[in-house]
C-alpha cells in the first residue's frame, strides 16, 4: 500500500470517529446543566436611635499615698489613713458593698543626681479605692469627707446608670422607626415596592463613661462651708442598627 493511500485511510477513520461527537453536541446531550438565578434586589440601610438620660449613679476613684523611711512605716501610715477614710465613707452613708479596693502598691523611692548612683530616699505606699455613690446629692460632700479623712489623690469621677435597659429599649424603638422611614423614602424615590425585612443587626448600647478628672484642691470645704460642686449632666444611650429590605419592581 502506498503512502498516499495510507494517509487517505487514516483521514477517513478520524472523520468517522468525530461524527458521533458532533452528533451528540447537536442533539444537546450534556452530563451537567447550570442555571443562573437572578439575585433578589434589596436595600441595605442603617440607622440609629439616641436617648438622653440623667445619670443616677456616680463612681469616684481615689487613693491614699504615704511616704516613710521604711516600707513597714509607709504601709502602717497608709493603713491608718485608709481606715479613717473608710470610716468617713460609712458615716456618709456608703454601703460596704459599694467600697472596693482597686489598687495596692509599695515602691522604693530614689533621688537621682548626675554622675552619682541612685540614693534611696524611702518607700511609698499607695492604696486606691473605687466608691459607688447611689445618691448624687451626696457626691460633693462625700468627696470632701474623704479628703478631710486622709485622701490625697483623686483619679476621677464618672456617672452612670444603675439599669440601662429602659433607655436602651427606647433607643431601639427610635432606631427601628428611623430605619423604616429611611426604607420607605428610598423605595418611593426609586419607584419600587418595599418588601419585608430580610435581616436586622444591632450594635452600640449603653457604655459607662470614662472617669473625668476631679482635682483634689484642698477639697476640704472653703471658707463659706460649701461642699465641692459636682454636676452630673446627661448621658447618651445610642443603638445602631442595620437592615436589609426586599424590594420589588
Amino acid at each position: 500500500m502506498t503512502r498516499t493511500a495510507r494517509a487517505l485511510m487514516l483521514g477517513t477513520a478520524l472523520m468517522t470517529l468525530a461524527v458521533p461527537a458532533v452528533a451528540s453536541a447537536q442533539t444537546g446531550a450534556s452530563p451537567m446543566q447550570v442555571h443562573a438565578m437572578a439575585q433578589q434586589p434589596a436595600l441595605n440601610l442603617s440607622a440609629f436611635g439616641e436617648v438622653k438620660v440623667a445619670p443616677d449613679q456616680a463612681t469616684i476613684n481615689f487613693g491614699v499615698v504615704t511616704e516613710a523611711a521604711t516600707a513597714q512605716e509607709a504601709m502602717t501610715q497608709n493603713a491608718q489613713q485608709m481606715t479613717r477614710v473608710v470610716a468617713a465613707l460609712r458615716r456618709a452613708g456608703i454601703a460596704e458593698r459599694d467600697i472596693q479596693t482597686s489598687g495596692l502598691n509599695l515602691s522604693a523611692q530614689y533621688d537621682y543626681q548626675q554622675n552619682e548612683p541612685p540614693k534611696l530616699r524611702g518607700y511609698q505606699a499607695q492604696n486606691r479605692v473605687t466608691v459607688v455613690i447611689n445618691d448624687l446629692t451626696k457626691v460633693g460632700t462625700t468627696a470632701d469627707a474623704v479628703v478631710a479623712a486622709g485622701v490625697n489623690q483623686i483619679d476621677g469621677i464618672s456617672f452612670g446608670l444603675k439599669d440601662a435597659k429602659a433607655a436602651e429599649d427606647q433607643a431601639r424603638q427610635l432606631a427601628v422607626r428611623a430605619l423604616q422611614d429611611k426604607a420607605r423614602l428610598y423605595a418611593q424615590a426609586l419607584g419600587v415596592q418595599l418588601g419585608g425585612v430580610r435581616t436586622l443587626t444591632e450594635g452600640g448600647g449603653y457604655m459607662p463613661e470614662p472617669p473625668r478628672p476631679m482635682y483634689a484642691r484642698a477639697m476640704a470645704m472653703d471658707a463659706g462651708g460649701a461642699s465641692t460642686p459636682v454636676s452630673a449632666g446627661e448621658l447618651t444611650v445610642r443603638i445602631d442598627i442595620s437592615g436589609t429590605y426586599d424590594i420589588g419592581r
